[in-house]
């Protein structure tokens, strides 16, 4: 039997338009019944005989429209690469892959690149389109290349002032805008002196990172520094963090719950060993919950979702985790059971306790379940008088588990 035809063509379209296609695209456009793009989009099509219709607001409700002409010769035009933070994956997660004919056009990823000389591979790829600024400040690592989609014109001086603002003003900002069409444009400036005037809204911004002696720099390991914390006082110490961090073992695209979460510091540095990492933090106080949002946001963290709520009430209709860390309320009653019985096959849990009740409690359920205690003291050289001693920390007692 010979292949079923896709129904449903998404072509990717650049600045250049119709003279950017290649024969099987514009073959494509000219079979579909109906193509379905923005405004520019079509505009960039022109002329197509086929009937045209614009993609809706909100954005969400034109998957719908798509889905609607199942079986029927139908074309969705998109920006450059669809698949590359555009509406291919979502169409796709509708949509059979063997339904599908995805015929790219350069993105503007690639098109940067090749404009600077720079090597794709080599470069971190990220979106600031429809998604918060503070995505770009784990990925200013010194001497890295940063290729960011902007979401309009303001994006690349928004970006050179969180760049001055981090330590990082030294670094070249290149806008690329409207590649590849009529309109192009590379410019550059120091982020520290950014002057560039009339920036059009489709651009893209490319950053040849250098860091200042003091800049506040994400590092790759965890425990980082406490002062990178804002905090009551109910902060996981760097040390035991790092410790508690590889209890936790997280893997590429995880899910934590942090109970507890106090400033964050767990749940904020669990995100950051992946950007495909999340954490949902509980939190029962506002004031600390608030805290804990500015923390992630000064350090890229987006993907910490915050629940103001008491555990284990607040822990009902979260999806399940992949791993738990329990940093505060670990006696209070039905916490503990609430997030064993939510927790994943497999998935590892980890405790960290300062009071003899819930060390207590540590050992009833280590008994119970099995897993590994440990007790964590850390003690650091401070000054006493005109010499100097060791001043101990209070002991953490750390129980670690694996859900069979």
């Amino acid at each position: 039997m010979a292949p079923r035809r896709p129904w449903l063509t998404i072509l990717g379209i650049g600045e250049d338009g119709r003279a950017g296609l290649s024969p099987k695209a514009l073959a494509e456009l000219d079979r579909a019944e109906v193509v379905i793009g923005g405004a520019r989009h079509l505009a960039l099509a022109a002329p197509v005989a086929a009937q045209t219709i614009p993609w809706p607001s909100p954005f969400a409700d034109g998957y719908a429209m798509v889905l609607a002409r199942r079986g029927r010769p139908t074309c969705v035009l998109a920006t450059g690469d669809p698949f590359h933070y555009g509406v291919g994956a979502e169409l796709a997660r509708l949509v059979p892959a063997e339904d599908i004919l995805c015929l790219p056009h350069p993105s503007a990823f690639s098109l940067a690149a090749a404009r600077l000389g720079w090597s794709l591979p080599d470069c971190d790829c990220v979106s600031l389109h429809g998604r918060a600024l503070e995505r770009i400040i784990p990925r200013l690592q010194p001497g890295a290349r940063i290729l960011a989609l902007s979401w309009d014109g303001s994006t690349p001086g928004q970006v050179a002032a969180l760049l001055k603002a981090r330590g990082f003003g030294a670094s070249t900002v290149t806008v690329c805008e409207a590649l590849n069409g009529p309109r192009e444009r590379v410019r550059r400036s120091v982020a520290a002196d950014f002057s560039i005037p009339d920036v059009d809204p489709l651009n893209t911004v490319a950053i040849d990172v250098v860091a200042a002696a003091d800049a506040r720099i994400v590092t790759l390991a965890p425990g980082l520094p406490d002062a990178f914390f804002d905090s009551d006082g109910q902060l996981t110490k760097a040390d035991i963090r790092a410790l508690t961090l590889a209890a936790l073992a997280p893997r590429a695209g995880e899910l934590l719950w942090d109970i507890g979460l106090g400033a964050g510091s767990v749940g904020i540095e669990w995100c950051l060993r992946h950007p495909r990492n999340r954490c949902i933090g509980v939190e029962e106080r506002p004031e600390r919950a608030e805290r804990a949002r500015r923390n992630a946001l000064a350090l890229g963290a987006t993907a910490l979702d915050i629940r103001l709520g008491r555990a284990p009430a607040a822990l009902d209709d979260l999806p399940a985790p992949d791993a738990v860390f329990i940093g505060g309320g670990a006696s209070e009653p039905g916490v503990f059971d609430a997030a064993w019985a939510a927790l994943k096959p497999g998935g590892r849990l980890v405790v960290n306790a300062v009071t003899l009740e819930t060390e207590t409690l540590l050992g009833t359920l280590h008994a119970r379940h099995g897993g590994a205690m440990r007790r964590l003291a850390v003690s650091r050289l401070e000054p006493v008088g005109g010499m100097h001693g060791w001043r101990a920390a209070m002991p953490v007692t750390q129980w670690v588990v694996t859900k069979p």
